[in-house]
Order: C-alpha cells, then sequence, then structure tokens
C-alpha cells in the first residue's frame, strides 16, 4: 500500500510540472525541486505551489510578469542569473519579490540591457535608472489634474450657489421689510 501511495505521489507531482522542466521530488511532504535552467526559455512556465527549489538560470527571460512567483509560498532556494534581464520599471516586480524571498539570488542578477544599467546587478538599481519616475509621473500628474480641476470646478459652483443664495435672501428680506412697512402703514391709516 506504501509503494501504492508513493507512486500516487511521484505520478501526481510529475503531472503539475511544467513542460520544459524537470521536476523532482524531494520527499513526502517536502515539495519539488523545479530544474528549468538551460531550457531558452522566454517566460517564467507556470509553476507547481509546492516548488521548494527553483532553478531558472541561463535562459532567455528578461522579465517576470507581476503575480507570477507570488504563488511560491514554500520556496526555500531559487536560482535565476545568466539571464538578459531587462532592467526597466517592468522588473520592478522581480526585484522586489528576490528582496523578500532570496537576497543571495537577487545579488546574482544582473542587467543585460537598456545599455546605461547593462552589466549591473539588479539589487543596486534605484527607482531613476528603472525609469520607474519616468513611467509614473506623467500618471499622478494627469491623476492630480482631475482631481484639482473637479476641486475648483466644486469651489465654483458653491461659491455660485452661495452667491445666488445670498442675493435672493436679500431680496426676500427687502420684501418682507416692505410688507412690514407697508403694514404698519395702512394699519395706521385705518386707526
Amino acid at each position: 500500500a506504501g509503494f501504492a501511495v508513493s507512486l500516487l505521489f511521484h505520478a501526481t507531482q510529475s503531472d503539475i510540472c511544467p513542460p520544459p522542466c524537470n521536476c523532482r521530488s524531494l520527499g513526502e511532504r517536502e515539495g519539488l525541486r523545479v530544474d528549468c535552467s538551460s531550457r531558452k526559455l522566454t517566460d517564467v512556465p507556470a509553476l507547481p505551489v509546492n516548488t521548494k527549489r527553483l532553478y531558472l538560470q541561463n535562459n532567455s527571460l528578461t522579465s517576470v510578469p507581476p503575480g507570477a512567483l507570488d504563488s511560491l509560498r514554500s520556496l526555500e532556494e531559487v536560482k535565476m542569473f545568466d539571464n538578459p534581464w531587462h532592467c526597466d520599471w517592468q522588473i520592478l516586480y522581480l526585484k522586489l519579490w528576490l528582496e523578500d524571498v532570496s537576497g543571495p539570488s537577487l545579488a546574482n542578477v544582473q542587467c543585460a540591457s537598456p545599455a546605461p544599467v547593462r552589466m549591473k546587478p539588479l539589487r543596486q538599481l534605484t527607482g531613476n535608472e528603472l525609469g520607474i519616475s519616468k513611467r509614473l509621473l506623467p500618471i499622478k500628474c494627469l491623476e492630480f489634474f482631475w482631481r484639482d480641476l473637479i476641486l475648483i470646478a466644486g469651489a465654483i459652483i458653491t461659491l455660485l450657489l452661495v452667491a445666488w443664495a445670498l442675493k435672493f435672501s436679500k431680496k426676500l428680506v427687502c420684501q418682507i421689510n416692505l410688507q412690514r412697512y407697508t403694514c404698519r402703514g395702512s394699519l395706521l391709516q385705518r386707526h
């Protein structure tokens, strides 16, 4: 029975292994060793959730889509060096993910492009070098523009309503005062 369970466990593990990679069990309840190195990958494949050791080195990876590695919660080791990483604002996800998961692996990731950051370690790059400020600034300015425009329009409408209300209230007060004097005058004339 134990042998059958072991076979079933290994069969299940190999079913979830991405096709270009080689997966090996690290023992029951230990997770998987997923070796996707030297496979000429241009994208990170869908990885098993129970991956403990991940090898993606020596491929053609230039970036990792945001969220692609978030499900790997039991990861203990990752290697991603020797890839032509394109270090612009889109690499920020990988940088932050590696900072949380594997500092040593981040130290080994070097940028291949663009030219100003070529051969620099990803961990040393600032937001300006990644072009984050150039990417986010126009979007933030546009958001502030629309917000400010709405606030200004709201203030103008409020001022117009207040002015109209004051004008109307002055007319009303004048009419009430005039009616009092008119009424008093007619009452005095009657007596």
